[in-house]
């Protein structure tokens, strides 16, 4: 990256806020290769809002051998929208390299994904964690407060689970309930993004390991993809 102009400093960013839904698809990014398997074939995508097609492309980017995406969502017909769509951005049903297909009884699926991401407002859990199979990862980046949950306890207690920053313990509905019904405590998470990053932390033991990665966002992400549009802009790149 290119080093910008001198500037005066900027002022710090807030711990955590959920200032745009573009803050989650960086999150995601690097934690697939740290927390999926190498080799995860099949992802289930449940929500087909705005930020599904992100992270479908997030996680086939650094599994590349992912060879089918199930999507799902409330409105069967959105979900089957954004199949075809992808579909044809991959060069059609048939002809792509990638199968794109949508779901409409969510249960019926999610024993089949090595991958499952969420990206839904939901306040009641939806994922279950007693269809998870073995080897799964589950990425939790829809919900962002107290009051939205997107799996149940069992997937929690079932998983080696990871979160994007420690205030996540206090703003995610699934870890805050799991606590206060005693599923879990605060120490039976494993690590942050950082801890993850760093080397601090393994993220998969054995293969056989559930992994759950737990995001509520963060401004800072928006700043530093802020920085990035721009030095991108001024370098000229596409």
């Amino acid at each position: 990256m290119s080093s910008l102009t001198p500037q005066p400093e900027p002022p710090s960013p807030p711990s955590t806020a959920r200032s745009s839904p573009y803050s989650e698809p960086p999150l995601s990014l690097p934690l697939p290769p740290l927390l999926s398997r190498d080799d995860s074939r099949v992802l289930v995508m449940v929500g087909s809002g705005a930020l599904a097609p992100y992270l479908i492309r997030a996680h086939r980017s650094v599994r590349p051998g992912i060879e089918k995406v199930i999507i799902w969502n409330r409105s069967a017909a959105k979900a089957r929208d954004l199949a075809r769509r992808l579909a044809e951005d991959e060069g059609g049903t048939k002809g792509g390299k990638v199968i794109f297909e949508h779901a409409e009884v969510l249960d019926e699926v999610i024993g089949l994904g090595d991958v499952v991401s969420c990206a839904t407002s939901s306040h009641d859990p939806i994922v279950l964690g007693k269809r998870l199979k073995q080897g799964a990862h589950l990425d939790l980046v829809g919900s962002f407060i107290p009051a939205m949950r997107e799996c149940d306890d069992d997937a929690l207690v079932r998983g080696r689970v990871f979160v994007d920053f420690e205030e996540a313990k206090a703003e995610a509905g699934e870890l805050v309930g799991a606590f206060e019904r005693g599923a879990i405590s605060p120490e039976d998470v494993v690590g942050t993004l950082v801890d993850l990053a760093g080397g601090l932390k393994v993220g998969r033991i054995s293969p056989e390991d559930i992994t759950v990665f737990k995001s509520v966002g963060t401004a800072i992400v928006d700043l530093l993809a802020a920085q990035l549009a721009y030095e991108t802009h001024i370098s000229g790149s596409p």
